[in-house]
């Protein structure tokens, strides 16, 4: 437990310009406080104390802003910057060296049983106000962009960005196709051109019946 917090600690130091000192990170950083309780509380569930566990982390949330649920499994050396409205669900699995921003998602879509949660890999970078939803893995490396939803598996090495996420970087080349987040189709207006479509399709016939 020491040495986690210990390694807790110097990632924030490593990945904070404005961290000062130790013990501002240890007793003023509520993401490093949401992580000692997360890890205080998982060590409860793992024991069949549920209660406790899920106790302890609703006072996290009360402290922090930041909810993390009891079971969730998460590596070493994660960094939760700034971190209100950070929630991070019952089966999700975070790897060694991630770190996230504010209002950051890792949670569910409503439609999987069991495994519902993402699996971060190690080394991964979450963008304030991204969510990452389903059950896949984004993968070592991996860079999301803030604002992304991202709802499909993202490999290795890469960077998502837009809503929905796409994969714009791949192994340090960009991806051309992917690259305009402007010039990109409208769905409701698609929508509604095919529509005025199959209206004057269907005006035609009934012209045709009425002759």
């Amino acid at each position: 437990m020491f040495k986690k917090l210990k390694q807790d600690i110097e990632a924030v130091r490593m990945r904070d310009p404005a961290a000062v000192s130790v013990l501002e990170i240890l007793f003023l950083y509520p993401g490093v406080k949401a992580i000692r309780m997360h890890r205080r509380a998982n060590f409860f569930h793992r024991h069949g104390m549920t209660f406790i566990a899920r106790w302890i982390s609703q006072r996290c949330v009360k402290k922090t802003g930041i909810e993390i649920h009891p079971a969730a499994k998460i590596g070493e050396r994660f960094f939760i910057d700034h971190g209100v409205g950070v929630v991070i669900g019952e089966t999700a699995e975070i790897g060694d060296d991630v770190t996230i921003y504010q209002g950051v998602t890792l949670g569910g879509t409503g439609k999987d049983l069991g495994k519902r949660h993402p699996t971060i890999g190690n080394n991964v970078m979450i963008g304030a106000g991204a969510k990452v939803l389903g059950p896949f893995k984004v993968g070592d490396n991996c860079r999301i962009a803030a604002g992304a939803v991202v709802l499909d598996e993202v490999p290795p090495n890469s960077t998502a960005v837009g809503v929905p996420a796409r994969v714009v970087r791949k192994d340090g080349q960009k991806l051309a196709d992917n690259l305009d987040q402007v010039h990109i189709p409208d769905p409701v207006s698609q929508k509604i051109c095919a529509l005025e479509h199959e209206i004057s399709k269907l005006k035609q016939k009934l012209d045709e019946q009425e002759r």
